[in-house]
């Protein structure tokens, strides 16, 4: 009988790791000791681990393990993802497209300008913060995609209020 595989973590437990894993790496402090040199040398040793997991991968495969959240960001970590950042920030703000869509928007990729990404954004007619919101989303999600990024501009187009049709086809009286 086959023994079955190992149980692999909920994406809710390993966000809830990972914010432990900072919260402890934010108290080793930025003091030079063995517990950061350890954290160091063991990160090295896993990116090059993954970097021979990848050169053994056929192109399916690469595609598939860059295209996993988890695994993604790991490669972007060591400088080892296959795709360009332009690529994975693209993707990013398509993804981003059906939320910001719902709130009344839109959301494209305008390319890059050197470092800096460029994202036209159109806002909501609505009142309040959410424009803020949107592109702050947007800035995080390309960012989190493609960290080498230096700056996200975006290209902001808010549509003309409603003006009523009579007002433009009839003159007031005189």
């Amino acid at each position: 009988m086959a023994e079955a595989a190992p149980a692999r973590l909920a994406d809710p437990d390993v966000e809830a790791r990972l914010a432990r894993l900072d919260e402890v790496l934010d108290g080793l402090g930025p003091v030079p000791g063995p517990a950061t040199e350890a954290v160091r040398l063991l990160t090295e040793v896993y990116g090059e681990a993954l970097a021979r997991v990848l050169d053994h991968a056929d192109a399916p495969l690469a595609a598939r393990l860059a295209d996993d959240e988890l695994v993604g960001h790991l490669l972007v970590l060591h400088d080892i993802h296959p795709e360009p950042a332009e690529q994975r920030a693209a993707r990013a703000v398509e993804r981003l497209r059906p939320a910001v869509r719902e709130r009344g928007g839109d959301v494209e990729w305008a390319g890059l300008d050197g470092q800096v990404a460029r994202v036209r954004l159109t806002t909501g007619s609505g009142c309040g913060g959410g424009a803020a919101e949107v592109t702050d989303a947007v800035r995080e999600a390309v960012l989190a995609a493609a960290p080498e990024l230096t700056a996200v501009e975006p290209l902001t187009e808010t549509p003309p209020a409603f003006v009523p049709l009579t007002t433009l086809t009839h003159r007031g009286a005189r």
